[in-house]
């Protein structure tokens, strides 16, 4: 079986590429060499690899570089989905799909609200996530001219290698400086009561490689844990473990609105047995672990 995955060099990726080696699959990346916006070149590769499962991972995938660079955004995560699903379509047509969406679509919940299920609207609100949108509809479209389409909407996660533009690994790498007496005892935050459902990039590798078994229904699937944490709890377990106690301070840069993003993930529990495995404390050592060994490099 062989595997292609677009934006094999991201965050995901660099986790997802080895577990499909080890479940036996001859795994085929391409990353920023690859532009998913030239339609022709991503025909042509399709045609050449030929892929049995392709993982579309490829996207502007941080919602603050999304404001600055809209443009681009809608292209890479709109247009090429579009021109993915079209070349597999053309060139790969028994190949399952894994189009990545994001939970991100589901858009803002109130404080009493439960998780959102995978029938709830879509309401995105920034240009990431109504880039992401489109792309979800369209493989929705292609599913039903009979492409074996699985979306997939993951909810926040992070692990080691994860960009600092994100929130979790903002926060570890300046409290490691902080530590290390690289950086003046402050930290920038945004907005610390918001909400989100936190998972370990290694329970979504694992969830993603579930639903590449053809024995699970094509379809769409939230990856969450249900659990809906506080950002400033997040905070809170980081610096325990760099050891300091630095003056927070909100950057109006970073600063949002409070809100509450949590996923139900039951349709994905009952297909495949998936539930997340990595306790939330784990994944805050491997987090700080992690930038403390950029640090030291």
């Amino acid at each position: 079986m062989r595997a292609f995955i677009t934006g094999a060099a991201g965050f995901v990726g660099r986790h997802l590429a080895p577990r499909l080696e080890a479940a036996g699959y001859e795994v085929v990346g391409r990353d920023q060499e690859l532009d998913v916006t030239d339609a022709a070149v991503l025909d042509a590769e399709i045609g050449r690899v030929s892929p049995d499962v392709v993982l579309h991972l490829a996207a502007q995938s941080s919602v603050a570089k999304a404001l600055k660079t809209e443009n681009l955004t809608y292209r890479v995560n709109f247009v090429g989905a579009r021109n993915l699903l079209e070349a597999v379509a053309r060139r790969a047509p028994g190949a399952r799909v894994l189009l990545v969406s994001s939970g991100d679509v589901y858009g803002l919940a109130q404080p009493e609200s439960p998780p959102f299920s995978e029938d709830a609207p879509l309401r995105p609100r920034s240009a990431y996530a109504r880039g992401k949108a489109c792309a979800d509809l369209l493989g929705a479209t292609y599913a039903r001219r009979g492409l074996d389409v699985v979306r997939v909407r993951p909810f926040s996660h992070t692990g080691p290698g994860q960009s600092e533009t994100f929130v979790a690994p903002s926060f570890a790498r300046q409290a490691v400086q902080i530590a290390a007496g690289r950086r003046e005892a402050k930290l920038l935050v945004g907005n610390l009561d918001s909400i989100r459902d936190f998972l370990d990039v290694e329970d979504v590798v694992e969830a993603y490689l579930r639903l590449l078994d053809r024995n699970v229904p094509a379809g769409v699937y939230n990856v969450a844990s249900g659990v809906g944490r506080r950002v400033g709890d997040l905070l809170e377990g980081l610096l325990h473990r760099a050891g300091v106690a630095p003056h927070i301070e909100v950057d109006a840069e970073r600063l949002r609105p409070a809100d509450r993003a949590v996923g139900d993930a039951t349709r994905l529990r009952r297909a495949t047995g998936w539930e997340p495995k990595v306790p939330f404390e784990r994944t805050l050592d491997r987090v700080i672990g992690d930038w403390r060994e950029r640090a030291a490099a």
